[in-house]
This record gives structure tokens, C-alpha cells and sequence, in this order.
């Protein structure tokens, strides 16, 4: 009789621990963990065996072999005798460079753009929906063949390559009239890309670089400043026109300073192409232009729902106080709708950066594009995919990870 009080007990006290919940919890999690060690175990062994009956040796050790290949666009020195990791690193600049250049044009299109949503002028509102619904609806890689092979790539030929100035006098009859009647900037656009003039540096240029660091400090410091002045008398400091005088002004003092340590070297016609100068490539500018303005349509959304998110009585109340119209969006209303567009804003500049890959269509040397000219010499596909993981991760990681500091400081602080 006591045997089968104990058995009872036994099975009672089993019986409630499989019906706790957090040990329960506890047990799934275990075998799900071990079933994943397992799978991953298998994984990696049948990926050894089939790279062993193949012939493929495994390692990063490749990334040390000569590259053998030329790139059409690099941030850095190179050439075809660099390493395989170099040409890599060039791929990582230039995504990150079409990524950085394209995040900061998209937002400032994608936030006219949801501004003028809300516009009362019907002709604007309605361009900016037409904007938003065509960009929405149309996948990126048409976007980018779009600007590529519909709008860089009918441009006119070097020889007649389209001149950007601005017109100084006006055409008659009899002839031109004014001072010179175009006033070029030594800029050209064609085919063959935008030729700009090139920038050559001479000594003490380092004084304008300390000028413009020096410049960024004392706008933050002026900006503090302000916000503490604001938060306890309640009067308002220019700092938006401070901070361009401080940007402006101190790197000219700066330039002028050092000797004027500039010259320029203008894009001259040839006989074939444009010499000289500096030349932004058409696969830049038509995936650049692409992504820009794609990504802006999904902000222009985001945007426009954070400034209805704001309740209408912060409207009311800013008129009441007699704000106009353009002060009671800037001040009142933006600042409170950015908290409500910033968390999914970070999903847009994510979608940017991961979509810059695309690339590779129009023959842009990115990561991506990079990384598949060394796989197709090496066969060392492993841990070239391996490599674009870690580094798209690491990407957006680092964003997520910026864009989350910056939400916490644009939240509400109760005191």
C-alpha cells in the first residue's frame, strides 16, 4: 500500500512538472537547440565532403592571389597586380558610397515629397501622388534599367556633349545680347557619364579641413547653447543661419587665409571623348538617381503619415499663438512626427543599402558585382557569399544601430 502511495506521488509530481509551463518552455527550447546544433552539424559536413570530392581547398587564403582584373571606378588605387582583398575593399567604398550619397538624396526628395502631399495647392499635391504612386508600384531593377538605358544612355555623344551653365543675356533676330550669353561651369553631360572640373589642392589646404571640423564644433556647441537658452526663457536663437555662417564663413576665412591653395582642371573636348576634369560614370549616376528616387517614394509615405499622426489640435494650438503656417510645420509639427517616422525610416535606408546589390545589372562594381568576378576565377563560392553576409549585416546593423540612438534622442523625455 505504501509502494502504491509513493508510485502515486511520483507520477503527481511528474505529472505537474510537465504541465508547468516555464519547464515545458524550458524543454522545447533545449531540443530545438540541439536540433539546430544538429542540422548545422550536417550542414557543414556535407559541405566539406562535396567541396573534398570537387577538388575545391576551402580557407580565405585566396584573398591573398592576384586579382588579374581591372575595375571601371575605385575610390582607391588599383590595379589588375592588386590582391583579391583590395578589390574587394573597392567593391565595399563604392557600395557604401552609392548607399551614403543615395540614403541623403532620398530622404530630402522623400520629405518635400510628403510635405507636398499635404499641400493646399491641388497642382502640387496631386504631382506628389502621381510621384509616389508611380515609384511605389514599379520594382527597382526597371528603375534603374529605366534611368540606364532610358535616359543616360540616349544622352548625346562626347563630341556633342551637353554644356551646364546659366544664360546671361537673351536671343534676338539680329544676334545675342548681354554680357556673355551662357556662363558655362566647365560641366558636361553625354553618354559617357557627367565630367565635372577637378579640384587640385595645393599647400596649407589642411587649414580649411581644420576650418570646417572647428566650424561643425562650435555649430553643435551653439546649438546646446540654444536649446538650453529656449528651454529656460522661452526666446528663440537663429541657429539655422548661425550654423551656415559658421560653415561657410570659417572655411573661407580659412582659404583665404592659406593663399587661395586651389586651382581647378576643366574637362577638355577631344577628339573622341572629354579629357581632363573629373568623371562621375554613368553606371554611378543611373544607379545613384534610381535608388534615390525609388527609396523616396516609400519615405514620402512615411513622412506624410508622421505629420497626420500629430494631433490637429498642435495645428490649432500653433495658429492660435500666432505661428504661420511654415513655422507651425517646422516647429511644431515636424519635430513631433519625427518620432513617429524615424523607426520605419530605418527599414527605407535598410532597403537602400541592400538594394545598391542590384548593381551588378548595369555593371556598376559594387560588393556584389566584385565579389562575382573573384568567384567565377576562384570557385571559392563559399566564402565569397559568406563575405557579402557578414558585410550586408554588418551594414545594416551599424544603421539600425545609429537610427536607434537617434530615435532615442528625438523621444519624449518626461521630467
Amino acid at each position: 500500500m505504501a509502494s502504491q502511495d509513493v508510485a502515486g506521488r511520483a507520477e503527481s509530481s511528474l505529472a505537474t512538472y510537465l504541465n508547468d509551463p516555464k519547464i515545458r518552455g524550458i524543454a522545447y527550447q533545449v531540443l530545438l537547440f540541439v536540433a539546430l546544433v544538429f542540422f548545422i552539424y550536417w550542414i557543414v559536413g556535407n559541405t566539406v565532403e562535396n567541396l573534398r570530392r570537387a577538388n575545391i581547398s576551402s580557407g580565405f587564403a585566396f584573398l591573398n592571389g592576384r586579382s588579374g582584373f581591372d575595375i571601371s571606378q575605385s575610390l582607391i588605387s588599383f590595379s589588375s597586380d592588386s590582391r583579391y582583398s583590395r578589390a574587394l575593399l573597392v567593391g565595399l567604398l563604392n557600395t557604401l558610397l552609392v548607399a551614403g550619397v543615395g540614403i541623403v538624396t532620398a530622404s530630402i526628395i522623400g520629405f518635400i515629397v510628403g510635405v507636398g502631399r499635404l499641400s493646399r495647392n491641388w497642382l502640387i499635391r496631386k504631382i506628389c501622388m502621381v510621384y509616389v504612386e508611380v515609384f511605389r508600384n514599379i520594382p527597382p531593377l526597371l528603375v534603374i534599367f529605366f534611368w540606364y538605358f532610358g535616359v543616360i544612355s540616349v544622352l548625346p555623344a562626347p563630341r556633342d556633349s551637353i554644356a551646364l551653365g546659366i544664360p546671361l543675356g537673351f536671343e534676338t533676330s539680329r544676334g545675342f545680347y548681354g554680357l556673355d550669353y551662357f556662363l558655362s561651369f566647365g560641366s558636361y553631360l553625354n553618354n559617357r557619364g557627367f565630367f565635372l572640373p577637378k579640384t587640385v589642392w595645393g599647400d596649407g589646404a589642411w587649414l580649411i579641413a581644420a576650418a570646417i571640423v572647428v566650424a561643425i564644433a562650435m555649430i553643435w556647441f551653439v546649438a546646446r547653447k540654444a536649446r538650453q537658452r529656449q528651454e529656460a526663457t522661452g526666446q528663440q536663437f537663429p541657429v539655422f543661419w548661425t550654423s551656415v555662417a559658421l560653415i561657410i564663413g570659417l572655411p573661407l576665412l580659412a582659404f583665404a587665409l592659406a593663399g587661395f591653395p586651389l586651382t581647378l582642371e576643366f574637362p577638355t573636348a577631344s577628339t573622341f571623348n572629354l579629357v581632363g576634369g573629373f568623371q562621375v560614370k554613368p553606371e554611378f549616376l543611373a544607379l545613384y538617381l534610381a535608388l534615390s528616387f525609388y527609396t523616396a517614394a516609400f519615405i514620402a509615405e512615411i513622412v506624410r503619415a508622421g505629420i497626420l499622426g500629430v494631433n490637429k489640435g498642435q495645428t490649432e494650438a500653433s495658429y492660435a499663438l500666432g505661428l504661420r503656417s511654415g513655422q507651425a510645420l517646422r516647429l511644431v509639427i515636424i519635430p513631433q512626427a519625427m518620432r513617429i517616422i524615424i523607426p520605419p525610416l530605418t527599414s527605407q535606408y535598410l532597403n537602400l543599402t541592400k538594394n545598391s546589390s542590384l548593381a551588378i545589372a548595369i555593371g556598376y562594381p559594387d560588393l556584389v558585382a566584385i565579389g562575382g568576378t573573384i568567384l567565377n576565377q576562384t570557385g571559392q563560392a563559399i566564402e565569397i557569399v559568406a563575405i557579402w553576409m557578414v558585410v550586408y549585416l554588418g551594414l545594416s546593423l551599424a544603421t539600425s544601430a545609429f537610427m536607434n540612438w537617434f530615435n532615442a534622442k528625438m523621444a519624449l523625455v518626461e521630467r
